[in-house]
């Protein structure tokens, strides 16, 4: 069966003399990224920006995605939904990270960084107390790690079991009471909302 993918487009209506106003209190070399469907006007503000400033970057970002950011970027600029992507680029990269809200430049607070880090840990320390642990493995492409999974599985003296799917649904975690801890083969994104640690930080 084919998939047809089709993104939505974002209707925001662009404020031109307000992202001016705002932009001039932010540094000069910045990076823009965006999600698919905010596209177009992620380049109606680059093209404002670039006015004052120097666009070092302009790329899409994707949900498992970990882009690479030239040295001297002062700030990103991402222009997008909710703050899932927005942290995740705050802690992988240490650069400023501000959200283009509504015409708003929000940026992600320290505050918000360091709960999502005491989230990680709480979720390492009960993998490390846990006796039973379930190991995700999802049948996406570009997210499927099935032979690191098997050999996670072979290494750990947990006793350990595979749960592959295509959609990982942390609801269904609920259905499995005895496992104490999952461990996260997928997009290494789901550590964001779900409690889970993913393979790659316990290596």
């Amino acid at each position: 069966m084919r998939t047809l993918f089709i993104p939505a487009k974002s209707r925001l209506k662009i404020n031109k003399s307000k992202i001016l106003e705002i932009s001039k209190k932010l540094p000069k070399n910045i990076v823009i990224a965006y999600s698919i469907q905010y596209k177009k006007i992620a380049e109606e503000v680059r093209e404002i920006l670039s006015k004052n400033h120097n666009i070092l970057k302009f790329t899409q970002v994707l949900g498992c995605s970990k882009p690479q950011f030239p040295k001297n970027t002062q700030f990103i600029l991402l222009i997008s939904e909710g703050k899932f992507h927005a942290i995740s680029l705050a802690i992988e990269t240490h650069i400023p990270i501000y959200i283009f809200n509504n015409n708003n430049f929000d940026q992600i607070s320290k505050q918000e960084i360091q709960n999502f880090e005491k989230r990680q840990k709480a979720s390492y320390v009960k993998f490390l107390n846990a006796n039973k642990i379930g190991i995700l493995v999802s049948t996406k492409p570009g997210q499927e790690n099935i032979k690191k999974a098997l050999e996670f599985k072979k290494q750990t003296k947990k006793k350990s079991y595979l749960f592959l799917g295509n959609e990982i649904n942390h609801l269904e975690f609920e259905n499995f009471p005895q496992i104490q801890s999952w461990v996260n083969t997928a997009c290494p994104r789901l550590d964001m909302n779900f409690s889970v640690v993913n393979l790659e930080k316990l290596r």
